[in-house]
C-alpha cells in the first residue's frame, strides 16, 4: 500500500533558487514543502553579494535564461517584494584599462545587444559622469542600466514566505525515495519521510551529493569565493563596477586562484569587494593572498578605497558544472526528479528564470525559454 502524499512538490534547499522554485511551483497551484538541513539562505546564497547581473553574461542560453529572470526579478519588485528583498535597479558599469579589454569588451557588448541587452559605450571621458570616484586613466566602458541586486538572505526568506510553502529547516534528507519502475516518491530525512510524486534538488553546491542520494550523477564541483566587506559609508559608489576581465575569468576553468575586481555599494552603506575564485573543495580557511588581491583590485578601480577600513571578509562556495551552465529541469534517470542548481556565481540572479522553469516543466506548460540547453543528464551522454 503506497504513503499518503505530503506534498506535491519537495524542494530540497532554502536558499534562493529553491526559494524561487517555491513560490512559482506554488503559484502554479502545487502544494510545496521546503527542506533543508541548515537554515534559510545558510549555504551560498549567505556568502553571496546579490547580484542580478546581464552583463557579464555572453550571448547564449545562459543569457536568455538571465534576461528572462531580470524581468521575473524587476516583476517581483514591482508587486511589492522591492523594499522588503533592497532591490535596487542600479545598473552595472564594466570598465577596460587595455586596448585589448577594450576592444574586447566592444565585441561582447555588440552580441549583447543583439541578444536583447540593453549596452551604451561610455567614452573614457564620460565614466566619470556615472562614476566620479573612478581612477583616472581608464579607457571606457559599458554602461548596463538591466543589472540589479538584492540582499540574498532577504530574498530567499520573502520568496519562500510569499510563496506559502511550508518550510522544514534542520532536516538533511538522507535518500530520495524511487518506487517501482523508479519514480520518485518523495525523500527520507533524518526526522522522518516526505511524500510526493515530485522532488526538486535546488542544493546548490551540494546538488551533486543530493543526486547521488537519488541514485544519478551530477558533477557539481565548489569553487570557493572571497568577499571584503568594508566600514559602512555614504553613498560614493553608484553602480556595481567591474573590470572587463571578471568575463572571462568567470568562464575560466583554473583551478587556481583568479581576481577580478568588482565593486558596489549597498543601502546599508558598506562597500562589497569581489570576485575570486579557485577550487579548493570545501576548504573554508581565510586566504590572504585571495584577500590582499581583492583590496588592491578595488583600489585600482576606486583610489579612495585605499583609506578605507576593511571591517569583515566572508567566503562561500559556488556551484560549478564543467560547461559553465546550470542543470535545470526534469532527470529522465528519475522520473519526478528535477535538477535546479549547479549556476556557478550566478544563481541569485538566475534564481526567478530557473523557478518559473522547473513550475513550467512541473506543471506541462510551455517554458519562456528552451530548457534543452540545462538538460540535468546531458554530461551522463557526454560520459557514454
Amino acid at each position: 500500500m503506497s504513503k499518503p502524499l505530503t506534498c506535491d512538490v519537495v524542494v530540497i534547499g532554502a536558499g534562493v533558487v529553491g526559494a524561487a522554485c517555491a513560490l512559482y511551483a506554488a503559484r502554479a497551484g502545487r502544494d510545496t514543502v521546503v527542506v533543508d538541513r541548515g537554515p534559510v539562505a545558510g549555504g551560498t546564497t549567505g556568502a553571496g553579494e546579490g547580484n542580478l547581473l546581464v552583463s557579464d553574461k555572453e550571448p547564449g542560453p545562459e543569457l536568455d535564461l538571465a534576461l528572462l529572470s531580470a524581468r521575473l526579478w524587476a516583476e517581483l519588485a514591482a508587486d511589492g517584494l522591492g523594499e522588503a528583498v533592497e532591490y535596487e535597479a542600479k545598473g552595472g558599469l564594466v570598465v577596460a584599462g587595455t586596448d585589448a579589454a577594450r576592444a574586447g569588451l566592444a565585441e561582447l557588448a555588440a552580441g549583447q545587444r543583439a541578444a536583447g541587452v540593453e549596452a551604451v559605450a561610455v567614452p573614457a571621458d564620460r565614466l566619470a559622469d556615472l562614476e566620479p570616484q573612478l581612477a583616472p586613466g581608464l579607457l571606457g566602458g559599458v554602461h548596463y542600466p538591466q543589472d540589479a541586486q538584492v540582499m540574498p538572505a532577504l530574498a530567499a526568506a520573502h520568496l519562500l514566505r510569499a510563496s506559502g510553502a511550508r518550510l522544514r529547516t534542520g532536516r538533511e534528507v538522507t535518500a530520495v525515495l524511487r518506487g517501482r519502475g523508479g519514480a520518485v516518491r518523495g525523500v527520507r530525512t533524518d526526522r522522518g519521510d516526505l511524500h510526493a510524486p515530485a522532488v526538486v534538488n535546488a542544493a546548490g553546491t551540494w546538488g551533486g551529493e543530493v543526486a547521488a542520494r537519488a541514485g544519478v550523477s551530477l558533477p557539481v564541483l565548489p569553487r570557493r569565493g572571497f568577499v571584503l566587506v568594508t566600514e559602512p559609508l555614504p553613498p560614493r559608489i553608484r553602480h556595481k563596477v567591474y573590470a572587463a576581465d571578471y568575463v572571462a575569468d568567470v568562464a575560466s576553468d583554473a583551478a587556481e586562484l583568479q581576481t577580478s575586481p568588482v565593486v558596489e555599494g549597498t543601502p546599508a552603506g558598506p562597500v562589497l569587494i569581489g570576485a575570486s575564485r579557485e577550487r579548493v573543495g570545501f576548504d573554508r580557511s581565510l586566504s590572504l593572498p585571495a584577500l590582499r588581491a581583492l583590496a588592491a583590485g578595488a583600489t585600482r578601480l576606486f583610489p579612495f578605497l585605499a583609506g578605507v577600513r576593511a571591517m569583515r571578509a566572508y567566503a562561500g562556495f559556488r556551484p560549478y558544472l564543467p560547461d559553465h551552465l546550470p542543470a535545470i529541469g526534469a532527470d529522465p534517470r528519475a522520473p519526478g526528479l528535477f535538477h535546479a542548481c549547479g549556476h556557478e556565481g550566478a544563481g541569485i540572479g538566475l534564481a526567478t528564470g530557473t523557478g518559473h522553469l522547473i513550475a513550467a516543466l512541473l506543471t506541462g506548460r510551455a517554458p519562456g525559454l528552451d530548457p534543452a540547453p540545462f538538460r540535468p543528464d546531458r554530461f551522463a551522454e557526454e560520459a557514454g
